[in-house]
């Protein structure tokens, strides 16, 4: 599979937005770049003495419409062209559900399962201490992402108010409930890719219950909405993660494989499936995929054999914009990550406000909160689908956030 830069993919999706609006070929350019981004090598000393360099990253891309606001990832293929696309991902996420904030993206080039408990707090405060003149509850708000939770986000919020000699629970989200956080916030992302399947049924005029689900990936997001989606009524017919695929044509329960896999650290080998390939999943027969890994999962090649009627993404940038192309012909209708998956930063926001507030929410307003925001907005994305006879979904969707940057850009203005 040729590797496809995720930051070109980005400015490929802002670009087929931008042919349907009225707006000036500079103020396009401008909404295709992040404002700043920050390369770190940060000096760790490891449990036995030794000292070892990390190279990572924090891309800040526009805060027209309040501070930045993105998540935190850990992973090997960490690259700074992935960080930038990942918060422009982010700014006009925030924008297509309309929470007031700005897109960021940070990462370490690093994988976790090698280093000890101890060894990763340094390197995450060791992050913390070198953000800290950038980062803050009005200016940027960092957030958990692929191998960070809660126990990063409280060392990364310790660290931050040590230094600043201050209580700060706002200047970061996704954090244990004891330290700040919220309720709701571990189940959000996945809750999102669940409502936006139920809308997108709905809108096809289609019962979600009874439909064939495959889900592809099965960490946090990929495994919570496979359980809710079953909640439905729907078939989870198969999951995978990275050891492998299985699947059960008479239905998998995921709350028995997130059991299973917490067990063994892996789906493989759970009941009497079939074993099958990741990219075997992906061209499954199903009624719904939801692709919850890493981004560039399905390109052109993959999407000339994807049989799913419709995908809901609760990765990042997990179909190229040539598999896009493949998939508008093929009539399979995509709700794009910037509304599938927008759970986490939506919750992220009401964690934030509550900060602000001293004052906490229960879990059902939470949920309630955060169907009013992902029902609206999957509302107002198919309004700019019909409106604006766009290809697709995802550029109805680019439509609607693109608009309501512009306008916060041109209500401020350009200074200096």
């Amino acid at each position: 599979m040729a590797e496809v830069n995720p930051f070109e993919s980005l400015q490929e999706q802002v670009d087929d937005a931008a042919a349907y609006l009225d707006v000036d070929d500079d103020i396009v350019e401008r909404l295709k770049h992040p404002e700043r981004v920050l390369e770190l090598n940060l000096s760790v000393t490891m449990d036995d003495g030794s000292l070892e360099r990390f190279k990572a990253f924090r891309s800040q891309f526009n805060g027209d419409r309040g501070p930045y606001k993105g998540g935190i990832r850990y992973h090997p293929g960490v690259t700074r062209d992935e960080v930038k696309a990942l918060s422009g991902w982010m700014a006009y996420k925030c924008a297509v559900v309309d929470i007031p904030y700005g897109g960021g993206k940070g990462g370490i080039v690093v994988d976790p399962g090698e280093y000890s408990t101890t060894e990763l707090e340094r390197l995450t405060r060791s992050f913390a201490t070198e953000l800290r003149p950038l980062i803050g509850p009005d200016r940027d708000i960092p957030a958990p992402d692929v191998n960070t939770g809660q126990r990063e986000m409280n060392w990364f919020k310790d660290t931050y108010e040590t230094l600043e000699r201050t209580t700060a629970p706002g200047v970061i989200t996704g954090k244990a409930i004891s330290s700040g956080g919220s309720a709701g916030r571990v189940e959000a992302t996945g809750r999102s890719v669940m409502l936006s399947a139920r809308e997108v049924f709905e809108y096809l005029d289609r019962d979600i219950e009874g439909a064939t689900v495959a889900v592809q990936g099965f960490g946090n997001a990929g495994s919570v909405a496979a359980k809710l989606i079953d909640d439905l009524g729907a078939t989870v017919v198969a999951v995978s993660d990275s050891s492998g695929a299985i699947s059960d044509p008479d239905g998998l329960d995921p709350r028995e494989v997130k059991a299973y896999k917490g067990e063994t650290g892996a789906v493989s080998g759970y009941g009497e499936t079939e074993a099958m390939t990741n990219q075997e999943l992906l061209t499954l027969d199903v009624d719904l995929l939801v692709p919850a890994a890493l981004e560039n999962a399905i390109d052109r090649d993959t999407a000339t054999n994807v049989q799913a009627d419709v995908i809901v993404e609760a990765a990042n940038g997990p179909l190229t914009p040539d598999a896009d192309d493949v998939l508008a012909e093929s009539d399979v209708h995509v709700v794009p990550d910037i509304l599938a998956n927008a759970g986490g930063v939506t919750v992220s926001y009401f964690e934030w406000v509550q900060n602000r507030q001293r004052f906490g929410w229960t879990e059902s307003r939470v949920n309630d909160e955060l169907e009013a925001v992902i029902t609206d907005a999957f509302d107002e994305l198919v309004t700019a689908f019909d409106t604006f006879e766009v290809p697709d979904l995802r550029t109805a969707a680019y439509v609607v956030a693109s608009q309501r940057i512009i306008e916060s850009y041109r209500e401020g203005g350009n200074w200096p």
